[in-house]
């Protein structure tokens, strides 16, 4: 995706801490911010268009309310979806694992031996200072998909706030076809700590190289997915005793916590 006037010069000379340890360092920061979004509820909206010149000829579009059920298990609740619109695609589960999961990427500790990490360089972008890196799959295993592009992180919180690049690889198998456009997202400061993912746009003309019964065709799409309302998952349960909440005794004597009174305890 071509970049925005925000972003400054490429400065290219070594960075003073090797590039090896800001590696290092930001995937580990990235390990965190991923288990501190685990433990985060918040909006999504995604728009999906094809292109006919500059009119839309078809649309997706759905908002989920990403938040946990009962028992704190993540899932995903459908607020508006009306009927897509789309003749030329269609939404591939694919696509929605995209969505989910690859537009807002994260490079933990865990995942980075899966790629490819080159230093770039320095650049400002808005007013943040940022390390450059450009990121490749390692190989690519049959049946995952993997980020293949640029990222910008922070160089005071260590954290990516852009990404821009591709999810790969696309499946060219004739009559099984399913390809998607380049992408970037950008990610916002929210809480103090952790820059969390805010919008993605993807954008470009994808080659359908047709089949049986279906000609070939280049489709102009355009992705925009926001997310928004973050607000930190907390839990309510209390322990009532006759009415009136209590809290854990002080360990005793072995160390262990002294157990709550048995009698008409209840959660709420």
């Amino acid at each position: 995706m071509p970049l925005g006037e925000g972003f400054g010069p490429m400065d290219t000379s070594a960075p003073s801490t090797p590039p090896e340890e800001i590696i290092k360092s930001f995937a580990a920061k990235e390990s965190e911010y991923r288990h501190a979004l685990d433990n985060y509820v918040y909006r999504r909206m995604v728009k999906v268009q094809t292109l006919d010149g500059n009119n839309v000829d078809g649309e997706y579009q759905q908002v989920d309310d990403v938040s946990f059920d009962s028992t704190g298990r993540r899932m995903e609740r459908v607020l508006f979806a009306p009927q897509s619109s789309l003749q030329r695609i269609m939404m591939s589960p694919a696509d929605f694992a995209d969505i989910q999961q690859r537009l807002p990427f994260v490079l933990t500790s865990e995942d980075i031996g899966q790629y490819v990490v080159t230093y770039v360089g320095k650049e400002k972008v808005d007013e943040l200072e940022t390390y450059v890196f450009d990121v490749a799959p390692r190989v690519l295993e049959k049946g995952k998909r993997y980020f293949k592009g640029r990222i910008w992180v922070d160089k005071v919180d260590l954290q990516i706030v852009v990404t821009n690049g591709k999810n790969v690889p696309d499946d060219r198998r004739k009559g099984h076809e399913d390809l998607s456009p380049p992408f970037i997202t950008y990610r916002e400061q929210i809480d103090g700590k952790y820059w969390f993912p805010t919008y993605t746009k993807g954008e470009g003309t994808l080659h359908f190289s047709g089949g049986s019964g279906y000609m070939a065709q280049d489709v102009h799409i355009r992705e925009i997915v926001k997310y928004t309302d973050y607000k930190q998952f907390k839990s309510t349960v209390k322990i009532l005793y006759n009415g009136e909440e209590i809290t854990p005794t002080a360990p005793g004597k072995d160390g262990k916590p002294a157990p709550p009174p048995a009698a008409n305890a209840t959660q709420k």
